[in-house]
Formats: C-alpha cells, structure tokens, sequence
C-alpha cells in the first residue's frame, strides 16, 4: 500500500520536498550541517529586513549567496514568525500566482505549516489559485526552507508560486500580505 505512495509529491495535506538529496542534503544531520556552515561565513551583519531577494540553485552553488541574506533573519529569530515566499515556476506555466493545497510544507528539517488565514486573504484575489501539480518538482520556494528553519525555528509560510504575472498583480497580493513586523518577505531569484 505504502508503495503507491512513494512517487507523489502530496500525501494528504502534506507537501514533500522535491529537491532533497540533489539540491541540497536530504539527511538532516548533513542539511543542517551544510547550512550552518554557510552562516558561520558571513560576517556579521547590521540589518533587520522586511524584505529580501536569495538564490535558489543547488546549495553548492547558491548556498553562500543565500546565507549572506539569511544572516541577518537570524537577528530576527524572536521576532519574526511569519514567511512570504514568492519565487518563479521552473516547470509549469499558468496565469496569476499558484498556492498548494497542502496544510504543512515538508524538508528533511521538518514541517513548515501553511498560514491558512493569509492564504485565505490570498485566494479572494482574482490571480492566486490553488495548484498542487505546480509544485510536484519545483524547487524556488522549497530550497528557502531549511535556512529559514535553521535561522528562525518556527514559523508558518505562505508559498506563492508566480508564472505568468503581471508585476500589478503580484504587488497587488504582496501588499495584502505584506503584514506587521512579525512578516518577512522572500524573493527567490535566479542566480543570473
């Protein structure tokens, strides 16, 4: 029975990572490791961010460039208890921006949970909708999570996907979610 399983990306309301084992460590001793050592790189950093822009490539290649952003969210580990993560679909293109149904992102640190709430306010737009299959081998939003649980333990994460937006429409929704200073905003980005 488990074997019917062992391919899908979604089990229930649970979201498995799609990238763990290529893109970054899938043991957790060893991701934890990894990103640890990336921070422990960084000089010491001054800012408190509202919002941010990271690489989404294998850790090996956008590890460190990521960590120098990470670094400062650290400083906010009391502070900040609520992600919005906006980045690119690699894979599948659509209109508007795409959430997944699940209720818990999942990474070999753990399970992130889903701000139901936010992603409620986010579907009342006209340009967010639900597509689990956008998020079957996507990994944009996926490699942000074990740094984000490494520097600020717990939290929940609105997962928003974007394809074909236009930039008002994503400001649009960005703006309703923007939140207090307990939100954090990241961008994924391309290396280029």
């Amino acid at each position: 029975m488990l074997s019917r399983f062992l391919g899908r990306r979604f089990i229930g309301n649970l979201r498995k990572p799609a990238v763990a084992g290529s893109f970054y460590p899938s043991k957790p001793d060893e991701l934890e490791a990894m990103v640890e050592g990336f921070l422990s790189r960084v000089r010491d950093v001054v800012a408190y961010p509202k919002a941010m822009i990271a690489p989404h490539a294998g850790y090996i290649y956008s590890g460190p460039v990521a960590a120098t952003a990470y670094a400062a969210v650290r400083k906010m580990r009391d502070s900040v208890f609520r992600v919005v993560l906006l980045g690119p679909s690699h894979w599948h293109a659509f209109s508007g921006l795409a959430l997944p149904r699940a209720d818990h992102l999942m990474t070999p640190l753990g399970m992130v949970p889903l701000d139901q709430e936010a992603v409620s306010k986010a579907l009342q737009f006209s340009q967010v909708s639900v597509r689990d299959h956008v998020y079957d081998r996507e990994h944009s939003l996926e490699v942000h999570l074990p740094f984000l649980q490494v520097v600020l333990g717990e939290f929940v994460v609105i997962p928003l996907l974007a394809s074909r937006a236009t930039p008002s429409e994503v400001s649009e929704v960005l703006e309703a979610l923007w939140g207090d200073d307990s939100s954090l905003l990241v961008i994924s980005s391309d290396l280029s």
